[in-house]
């Protein structure tokens, strides 16, 4: 039953619109949504609750295994409740995304995750925002996009993003920021970011956000 219900991966770095168009193709198509980097990003805001060491292993695997993630819609986007706290704002925070990366680098956590993650998989479909949903978590989808954009171009969403919510960050430092991420995410010897062979690529420099939607849907409903 599970590996007939379709599912649309949308892979690619950090700000290259994962998440916005994720969540607006799934709303389209009225199939289920997956944050997956909002799972490891709740694991290591645990972990940080918890004062966990995030260099041990052992201790995150039995993180992800006590932390409970639920995601919720509301007026104001999705939320997302890490043990029962709205910890939506947090998630968000470029610091929770540097842990997140670091966490996942082990495969032992990454292990732990798989399986929660495939059980997002219900009918009517599945679309799931990721690094490795194409290649790793869900490697038999019908439907494979990776979208990227320049680091620059990422930096400057990442800026807009947090200076509207108020947070106070320097582009630069988001630049340098995204830059080493992506050198992590990509040189990790467990699931490095790379598209799927069989996954559509999308530069989603210099488009607007129903530009990319219009291309991915394209591909679901051609």
């Amino acid at each position: 039953m599970p590996d007939s219900i379709p599912v649309l991966t949308i892979d690619g770095p950090s700000g290259a619109g994962k998440g916005t168009v994720s969540r607006i193709v799934a709303s389209r198509l009225g199939w289920h949504y997956l944050d997956s980097g909002a799972l490891y990003r709740a694991v290591g805001v645990a972990a940080s609750w918890a004062n966990l060491d995030i260099s041990d292993p052992a201790a995150l695997v039995r993180c992800t295994f006590d932390t409970r993630v639920s995601f919720s819609d509301a007026e104001h986007g999705l939320r997302v409740l890490v043990n029962d706290v709205d910890a939506t704002d947090e998630l968000r925070l470029e610091t929770t995304g540097a842990v997140a990366s670091a966490i996942a680098a082990f495969p032992e956590v990454r292990s732990a995750l798989k399986e929660r993650q495939r059980a997002f998989r219900q009918p009517p479909g599945l679309v799931a925002d990721g690094r490795d949903m194409g290649t790793v978590i869900f490697p038999d989808a019908p439907f494979k996009v990776f979208l990227t954009a320049s680091a620059e171009e990422r930096a400057k969403r990442r800026y807009k993003q947090l200076k509207d919510k108020g947070v106070s960050v320097t582009l630069d430092g988001l630049l340098r920021e995204i830059l080493a991420r992506d050198a992590r995410d990509a040189q990790r010897t467990v699931a490095p970011l790379r598209p799927a062979e069989d996954a559509v690529l999308i530069d989603t420099t210099g488009l607007d956000i129903e530009q990319v939607v219009e291309r991915v849907l394209a591909l679901v409903n051609p």
